[in-house]
């Protein structure tokens, strides 16, 4: 599954995240906020982790079953843990559709992150399969 337009989505996909990540880092303070757990900066250097970890794994194709899967479950999590709750407290027309875009989003990018996860765990078995 090593196309050039394979590898060309994996990149576009995997690289907003590896900054996404770096982002986490530089404004942990300023996102520490939106975190609705006790502990918010030390979540959001946990999540700039994840994110970089996921963004090179990715791109050097290592367990991206594994890694497609926790990314799709972790942004659907920011979806309804933080987007939704500011979809049903949004003070206005305005926050409530950047929340809302925010939100979609998110589902979006989780759903993408677990049909990469399906699709490379049917990659796995194939190329076991044609080995024998």
């Amino acid at each position: 599954m090593d196309s050039v337009l394979a590898r060309t989505g994996r990149y576009i996909y995997a690289v907003p995240f590896g900054i996404f990540g770096l982002f986490h880092f530089m404004n942990a303070e300023a996102m520490s906020g939106m975190v609705p757990l006790p502990g918010g900066i030390f979540w959001i250097y946990l999540t700039g982790i994840a994110l970089l970890g996921a963004s090179v794994a990715i791109i050097i194709q290592q367990k991206i079953k594994l890694v497609a899967l926790l990314l799709g479950i972790l942004l659907a999590i920011f979806a309804l843990s933080i987007h939704l709750p500011g979809i049903l407290s949004a003070e206005s027309e305005m926050a409530m559709q950047a929340s809302m875009s925010n939100m979609l989003k998110d589902l979006a990018l989780s759903g993408a992150a677990f049909f990469m996860s399906a699709v490379y765990s049917q990659d796995e078995a194939d190329n076991v399969n044609s080995e024998d």
